[in-house]
């Protein structure tokens, strides 16, 4: 099975799932979304902490993360909940997420006359956004249209020696098809980042994987902190990581063995097919929101302590080569790729198996996350409030 279903949408590109978002501009926006979201079957809101009192680079990021995931085609139609006197203009976002051509309409709490006249105004305009959206049917596509981030989190000693191995060889079988792969999470590849950068297509690509890491640790160093104070985590040493390296290039092996053709900042937009790296940090909200703000369908998440978050647009499928793990937390796990260490099973079928899942879920089927309503979403933050 190598086609999936997908929406269309009016710039061309497809989604594998037809949400209507929900986007609060502001954290005093939350609630009067989340509101709207529950009188509406079928909506996901995106409620967050922040949209005021923040300036230059972290109120772009905040801006770019937002109108990026109204941009996901997973999103086939946009309501945007604004207080009315926040740094993030709400008419500006919508007219960056109409660019793809989809609907997006605006309330504005203060102009509606309060949270209980803005629920009602939004309910309205939600439920004729969701009337619109029940009118499109999926059409058949080939996978190769699939864009995917590489995630891990709570990564113990079997990540680096199955389940991410294992994800790297499916992450080649969609890049050798023409589709996409993005890996991040900056702070895991630190001493391993040589390994990533003698893959890249060009000096100019790993001189920017290497500018990444770079400002990383300029940060962490100003704020006279030690790396290895927080990362490997103590989760990870409990689960047998024993340094950054080990579980870096463990990390790394996520993507597989293809050319690294990009490295972009976060939320940005995914430049081309093929393999590409996102800076972003390790938390793992953080990071699946900026790649889903970045265009991708869904994420592949590894795990080996277990962990059972979602995300808001795109459904995570979650992957482990964990068995105990994986019996004790059926409930949240998808793949089980630990008959590598048994020695039942090679990496490349255990990769092929993740294929597999990744092709059904991009036709429709419902991952754990998605069926107990996991919608996580965070924004990653650069500098102080106001």
């Amino acid at each position: 099975m190598t086609d999936i279903k997908g929406y269309l949408r009016p710039d061309g590109d497809y989604g594998i799932r037809n949400h209507l978002l929900i986007i609060p501009t502001v954290i005093c926006a939350n609630q009067v979304s989340n509101r709207i979201m529950q009188m509406v079957p079928e909506t996901v809101a995106i409620p967050h902490q922040h949209g005021c009192s923040q300036i230059g680079a972290d109120k772009d990021r905040t801006f770019a993360t937002l109108a990026g995931t109204g941009r996901n085609p997973n999103v086939g139609a946009v309501l945007i909940v604004s207080l009315g006197c926040e740094v993030v203009d709400p008419y500006a976002l919508a007219e960056d997420i109409r660019k793809t051509g989809k609907r997006v309409e605006v309330i504005d709490i203060q102009e509606t006359g309060g949270s209980v006249k803005a629920i009602q105004r939004g309910t309205e305009l939600a439920r004729e956004l969701r009337a619109e959206l029940d009118q499109l049917t999926p059409e058949t596509i080939p996978a190769s249209k699939l864009r995917i981030g590489v995630k891990c989190g709570g990564s113990d000693a079997t990540s680096g020696m199955a389940s991410n191995p294992a994800l790297g060889a499916a992450s080649d079988i969609l890049v050798d098809l023409g589709g996409t792969v993005v890996i991040s999470e900056t702070t895991e590849i630190i001493g391993a980042e040589h390994v990533l950068a003698e893959r890249c297509s060009t000096q100019e690509v790993a001189d920017r994987l290497y500018a990444f890491v770079e400002r990383f640790e300029r940060e962490v160093e100003r704020m006279g902190a030690d790396m290895r104070g927080g990362n490997p985590s103590p989760g990870n040493i409990a689960g047998g990581l024993s340094t950054i390296e080990e579980k870096s290039l463990g990390c790394i092996s996520k993507c597989g063995t293809s050319p690294l053709m990009g490295a972009f900042e976060y939320a940005d937009p995914i430049p081309g097919t093929g393999l590409y790296f996102m800076d972003s940090p390790g938390n793992d909200i953080e990071c699946v929101s900026g790649m889903a703000a970045s265009g991708v369908h869904l994420v592949c998440f590894t795990t080996g302590r277990g962990t059972p978050t979602g995300a808001a647009v795109v459904p995570v499928v979650k992957i482990t080569g964990n068995k105990k793990m994986y019996e004790r937390m059926t409930d949240n796990m998808d793949v089980d790729v630990s008959d590598i260490l048994d020695g039942t099973a090679g990496v490349e079928q255990a990769g092929e198996r993740i294929w597999q899942e990744i092709v059904e879920v991009a036709a429709g089927k419902l991952t754990k996350a998605e069926i107990l309503g996991h919608q996580e979403f965070s924004i990653n933050r650069i500098g102080p409030s106001l």
